[in-house]
């Protein structure tokens, strides 16, 4: 039987995944293009973000069947068993006898056809057991912090990491947040044609919902509205609610000097760039030279062709004669926030990045607060959920530079409070602490943390 479309797109992205260290959404935004029917790209994406955000639970249910674990397999034998355990037991329309049949079909594609037969097997017994619940099969003696892990699917030094922090509730209430498909957030760059721009999309079979956070953010289902005239003509964008905040926090004024110091892929900078306006100046600022190429496309689609971009080392000093009025380090990180929309960082990250990932983020940031002006305003933030990488490297940075100071969000006015939707409060988004914080589970967002630094006047 042939292969469908959908499934051997959904096999190249998650072998590619697997092999060369790709993200999957950048590999299904290439591969998902205008000439791929609707149905198949969500199908696509849907096996695709199932089997990375499912893996350990499948990976444990297949290995019931192995003489050696999944793991060990070779990759394209690997990758045709998780895609169909997946669409036994998470999709209900697919008639178990077409995955099996398919999955077949697929390591005869790789040309691994001496696996076929233990496909099939493995695959069919399956199916058998594809209605009963997962737990059943946990070993009674297994150790309690491993048994979740394989449940929600998350490597357990994460969830002992994250039990020590927040307690069981929290934990698994974030854990399944990570398993579920995010909001597909959008922004809208000008606010008068906000009815215009929704009405299009709704005419183009797209549903619509409002903003948790933004009054300028909606939600779109149903469809890509990457592909809609609204998106190509730079009316809108597609940016997780949280990250629209981010730009916000900075209550950029016209006429200010802004560096967006690790700009890519350039979802922040359009925001600072409109509020600093035509008598200010904003630079984006960059490490990798292909990045900056992707940054300039975006800027060009949103009618921001003269912004200035630079290619930057930023954890070297940086080398600008004047300062700036706001600056925003967006810091590289984990992205233990965004594992609902990146479910492969889950599989990839080492707890001893951690370590690596802070003194990173403490050079980056003490680099930026050397170029700040008296009187100006520095935001760091990641989309990261661990300690080391947000409250630690703002504590160890600013300890004992009294000319520096944390902003709580009694200090946040402006920008945000005028932006927030009807039904939120800008106070809810900060913590005790007053640091930040979006978490997946309770905001409906990436986990995103945030620190807002004044300098003193002189």
């Amino acid at each position: 039987m042939p292969i469908s479309a959908a499934r051997k797109i959904a096999y190249e992205v998650l072998r590619r995944v697997e092999t060369e260290g790709a993200y999957a959404s950048d590999l299904l935004h290439t591969e998902l293009g205008a000439n791929v029917k609707a149905e198949d790209a969500g199908l696509a994406t849907e096996i695709v973000l199932g089997v990375l955000r499912w893996r350990r639970q499948l990976d444990f249910l297949l290995d019931r069947h192995l003489k050696k674990p999944v793991a060990r397999l070779d990759v394209p034998v690997a990758v045709a068993l998780r895609m169909g355990i997946y669409q036994l037991r998470f999709l209900d329309r697919i008639p178990a006898r077409a995955v099996v049949n398919e999955a077949v079909e697929l390591v005869k594609y790789a040309r691994k056809t001496s696996a076929a037969t233990l496909v099939n097997a493995v695959l069919r017994q399956a199916a058998a057991e594809a209605k009963t619940p997962a737990t059943q099969f946990l070993p009674a003696d297994g150790i309690p912090n491993d048994n979740l892990g394989i449940l929600y699917s998350h490597p357990r030094w994460m969830v002992e990491r994250w039990l020590a922090r927040m307690g069981e509730a929290e934990t698994i209430a974030m854990l399944a947040a990570h398993n579920r498909p995010p909001r597909l957030s959008c922004t809208i760059h000008d606010d008068t044609r906000r009815e215009e721009i929704l009405s299009g999309l709704i005419e183009a079979a797209l549903r619509i919902a409002p903003g948790l956070l933004l009054k300028s953010s909606f939600a779109v289902s149903g469809g890509s509205p990457s592909r809609s005239e609204a998106f190509r003509n730079g009316e809108i964008s597609i940016q997780d609610e949280a990250s629209q905040v981010i730009p916000l926090l900075l209550d950029v004024q016209d006429g200010d000097r802004v560096l967006d110091l690790c700009a890519a892929p350039g979802g922040k900078t359009p925001v600072l760039a409109r509020a600093a306006g035509k008598s200010g100046m904003v630079v984006a600022a960059e490490r990798h030279a292909h990045r900056i190429e992707a940054m300039r496309e975006q800027f060009k689609r949103l009618h921001l062709p003269h912004l200035r971009v630079l290619e930057l080392d930023a954890e070297k000093p940086l080398p600008f004669g004047a300062q700036f009025d706001r600056i925003l380090v967006d810091a590289p990180c984990s992205g233990t926030g965004t594992f609902s929309r990146h479910p492969e960082i889950r599989w990839r990250l080492k707890p001893e990045q951690l370590s690596g990932l802070h003194a990173l983020q403490c050079s980056l940031l003490q680099n930026a607060l050397e170029t700040l002006a008296p009187g100006g305003r520095l935001v760091y933030s990641t989309c990261s959920m661990e300690p080391e990488e947000n409250e630690n490297v703002v504590e160890e940075v600013l300890k004992g530079r009294k000319e520096f100071s944390r902003m709580t969000a009694a200090d946040v006015s402006g920008a945000l409070r005028e932006r927030m939707a009807t039904s939120a409060s800008a106070d809810s988004l900060f913590d005790g602490e007053g640091y930040f914080r979006t978490m997946p589970h309770k905001h409906q967002t990436d986990g995103f943390f945030a620190a807002i630094i004044e300098k003193a006047k002189t």
